[in-house]
């Protein structure tokens, strides 16, 4: 066994002896391209989010220096047909190109691959004729030699490009002359595959690995089961380990796919089981660093837009635009395609429309927020955080008066009128609450539905407030079908006080006179 060809299996057997959910059939899914013309495979995934796993998993399955079937025999793969025929059956070259950049020194990225991958192929057959001028006809000789084509697994791919831009050229034209070399990828390898971050540049070039089959945060297609933990898994490790599963939901849940509705981040899920807490471990990548970064680029609607993400807003995303890379930024809609990609927004094909998955990545966003420095996002979270203080405070006037300033500047995207535009102007309006506030929409309560309840976090010294919004007709009205129809039900263990909040919008009002009205008043049992 080697470090980078023949790694064997102890990095499975790992992740085996720890809390393990099983993801064997994506090795089903790799069986049917080997030695096909879809055996290039390029995985895109956000940081945390098992691609190092999924690459630990399959080099203990195909490395054929090891005996890998007690760590499989009782996994999804084991009953597939086809199971044994590959076990453990070919050479595997491993590159974790994190690791290899902070081995390799500065620029010396390739080099050190060819001759690393050329001493450990010696090593394992001293009768190979490696070619010291071409390191794939070393690779060709060696297949030759053993008469079985190998495997590559390349896990980071893209990180040379994304922190190496000095290496770029080099690497690139390292990877096409294994990949794009059809004639003698085809006699090198059964099949190839790549993780990575980020979508694969299709122009310039880096179109050397334009012929892989690529699967991403936008278009997952077939592996979007695999993109994380599914529902059905969640549940099972909260049974097994006695932990909230609405709680784990609402923390970690939020991204779905085609045949996967509830997708959830799987590194956070399993170390709120082995910590016993639910918290934002998102904080503990160094994707979130780069949070700050991304939000504060200054684009037309771009500030308005995290507003409407952190209030839980769905916003429409043109994803065809962005280039593949952490530069190249044209508009709103190339910045939040990347934040697609990195897993801070979670992407519906269908609708187009993206939203913050998560309660952890929305204190992510709502964190970050405050420290970005531009006007426009400075104004929108004082105004935000002055709606909250007048609410709680009761002046009804006051929160009128900013609801319909808000509606007022958002009539370009809210161009229905109904009750549901008025419940987007509140989501927005109210943004910031997160800071205080756990937020329900629609929450069954006594004789109906609850439009918004905000309920205050354990730490938080403020009221609940159960939200009513009404269309032509009058905010008392709406405070009364709060009483009526007996919303604060929902919430009866919660203990503390509670403020019922009315507020209408009249379409036909005269002119002059305040379209927008609220009545705020306090919560009395039995009243």
């Amino acid at each position: 066994m080697g470090a980078y060809l023949n790694p064997g299996n102890s990095g499975f057997t790992k992740i085996r002896n720890s809390l393990y959910v099983d993801k064997t059939g994506l090795i089903g899914m790799v069986n049917r391209t080997i030695d096909t013309a879809q055996k290039l495979t390029c995985i895109s995934r956000p940081r945390r989010f098992g691609k190092s796993f999924a690459a630990q998993m399959l080099c203990a399955y195909y490395d054929k220096s090891c005996d890998s079937a007690a760590l499989f025999d009782d996994l999804e793969i084991a009953q597939s047909g086809e199971y044994r025929k590959y076990l453990n059956q070919y050479d595997v070259i491993y590159l974790d190109m994190t690791n290899i950049i902070s081995e390799a020194g500065k620029g010396e990225i390739v080099p050190y691959i060819r001759k690393k991958v050329t001493q450990e192929l010696e090593h394992a057959y001293p009768a190979l004729k490696a070619d010291s001028e071409s390191f794939t006809s070393t690779l060709v000789n060696a297949v030759e030699l053993t008469g079985n084509k190998m495997v590559a697994i390349i896990d980071e791919w893209d990180a040379p490009i994304r922190e190496m831009p000095e290496v770029q050229k080099e690497y690139l034209e390292f990877l096409r002359s294994l990949f794009k070399n059809s004639g003698a990828a085809d006699k090198i390898f059964a099949f190839v595959y790549l993780t990575g971050i980020l979508p694969i540049k299709k122009d310039g070039s880096q179109s050397a690995i334009s012929d892989f089959e690529e699967f991403n945060m936008v278009k997952p297609r077939k592996f979007g089961v695999y993109v994380g933990f599914l529902e059905d898994e969640v549940k099972t490790l909260c049974d097994d380990y006695d932990i909230d599963f609405n709680a784990m939901k609402r923390w970690y849940d939020g991204y779905s796919f085609p045949g996967a509705d509830s997708v959830y981040n799987p590194n956070s899920v399993m170390k709120a089981i082995r910590n016993e807490d639910f918290d934002s471990y998102w904080t503990e990548t160094s994707a979130a660093a780069s949070l700050m970064e991304y939000i504060s680029l200054d684009f037309d609607g771009l500030s308005k837009t995290i507003a409407e993400l952190i209030g839980g807003i769905e916003v429409k995303v043109d994803t065809s635009g962005f280039s593949n890379d952490l530069v190249t930024f044209r508009n709103r809609d190339d910045v939040l395609t990347l934040l697609i990609h990195l897993g801070y927004l979670a992407y519906d094909e269908e609708t187009g429309k993206a939203h913050i998955p998560n309660e952890e990545i929305r204190r992510e966003f709502a964190r970050t927020i405050r420290n970005v420095k531009r006007d426009e996002t400075i104004r929108r979270v004082r105004e935000s955080d002055r709606l909250i203080y007048d609410t709680v405070h009761q002046n009804a006037d006051a929160v009128a008066a900013q609801i319909e300033k808000i509606h007022a500047e958002e009539t370009a995207i809210l161009f229905y009128s109904n009750e549901q535009a008025l419940r987007s102007v509140i989501k927005l309006a109210y943004f910031s609450y997160k800071d205080y506030y756990l937020k329900f929409e629609e929450l069954p309560a006594g004789d109906g539905y609850a439009d918004i309840v905000y309920l205050p976090k354990k730490d938080a010294t403020l009221p609940g407030l159960v939200i009513e919004l009404k269309w032509n007709k009058t905010a008392k009205g709406a405070i009364h079908q709060i009483k009526e129809k007996r919303y604060p039900d929902a919430i009866r263990d919660y203990g503390g006080e509670l403020l019922l909040v009315g507020i209408n919008y009249d379409k036909d009002a005269p002119e002059g006179k305040r379209k927008h009205t609220c009545v705020i008043e306090k919560w009395r049992q039995g009243a």
